[in-house]
């Protein structure tokens, strides 16, 4: 495996000198079969490039890989017309194209880049995520739940019906699969929008975000299954952390058991657990009146906050 990430490496320098030397030089553009033909073909009968003959050359024509009109070249498949999502930072060590249920293609790169650290901020926030609202944040700030697959269901009912009345088998049936999983990338698609675009937000807005530990797994066997999946969470603090961790910003999470919506937020008083219907309590000790969610999240901010400063002053 080294050998041939070595050698496909060797073909796209090789590839890419020679033509920023026919463009230095005025020569014309050098096609990826000119390229083919010098790097790799004639390349192996060289000292210097022997070795390119010991890996397989399908890795080796997949290191020439793009074109100027946008295009991507597949060994053995030619010229694939893209949708780009956006440009490419940079030019791309390697390429994987995959298949989904839906019958669609896509193209994914591996290209070097440096972190993009964000500016500095004063803010940090502390979230507590849920079902009815989506994630309550320290400020106060409520983001609803877009719940894309309820929004969804009547007509996957009404797919899935169709797809049930088809012969097994049958190319009707085949049809009829790939209409119900392309619903289903819909909506996938459109969740995976928006936690892009929240986690992000977030993500620019405060120097340092606080999430509890959440057993997605163990509530994905419940009652609640479906709305827990529907609100992707564990897809939404993964996203959290791999941004935070892009862009200079510090991500943590809090234990599970940590007692977030017993606590008053105010003086401390563990006030005991409350049923899910209990959206807004009074403290026992001081008589702040708070809202469940908002409470959970300043506590979360908290909680997060002391276990950041004893790791560090462990490490100290």
């Amino acid at each position: 495996m080294a050998q041939a990430f070595g050698c496909a490496r060797v073909v796209w320098n090789d590839g890419l000198r020679a033509r920023r030397d026919a463009r230095a030089a005025g020569r014309p553009y050098l096609s990826s079969a000119e390229l083919s033909k010098t790097c790799i073909t004639q390349a192996k009968r060289t000292e210097g490039r022997a070795g390119l003959g010991d890996v397989s050359a399908v890795v080796l024509q997949q290191s020439l890989v793009l074109r100027d009109d946008g295009r991507v070249y597949v060994a053995k498949v030619g010229d694939l017309r893209v949708r780009w999502s956006r440009p490419l930072p940079a030019a791309p060590t390697s390429l994987t194209v995959v298949k989904d249920a839906a019958g669609r293609y896509f193209a994914s790169f591996v290209v070097d880049t440096e972190p993009g650290i964000l500016p500095e901020v004063d803010t940090e926030v502390g979230i507590d995520l849920g079902l009815t609202t989506f994630a309550v944040l320290s400020d106060g700030t409520k983001i609803s739940s877009p719940r894309f697959l309820r929004r969804a269901e009547k007509k996957l009912r009404r797919l899935q019906r169709e797809l049930s009345r088809k012969v097994k088998g049958s190319r009707n049936r085949t049809r009829a699969q790939i209409k119900v999983a392309r619903q289903h990338a819909r909506v996938a698609d459109r969740r995976r929008d928006w936690h892009h675009k929240t986690s992000t937000r977030i993500i620019r807005d405060n120097q340092a975000v606080y999430v509890e530990d959440l057993a997605v797994h163990a509530l994905g066997r419940t009652r609640l299954a479906k709305s827990v999946h529907d609100a992707g969470w564990a897809a939404f603090v993964s996203m959290l952390e791999y941004k935070a961790a892009k862009h200079g910003r510090h991500f943590g999470k809090i234990g599970r058991f940590e007692p977030t919506s017993q606590v008053c937020s105010t003086c401390g008083h563990r006030d005991g657990p409350k049923p899910l219907h209990v959206r807004e309590w009074t403290c026992g000790a001081c008589g702040s009146v708070h809202d469940r969610d908002e409470n959970a999240a300043i506590n979360t901010l908290a909680a997060g906050r002391a276990d950041r400063l004893n790791a560090s002053l462990e490490r100290g």
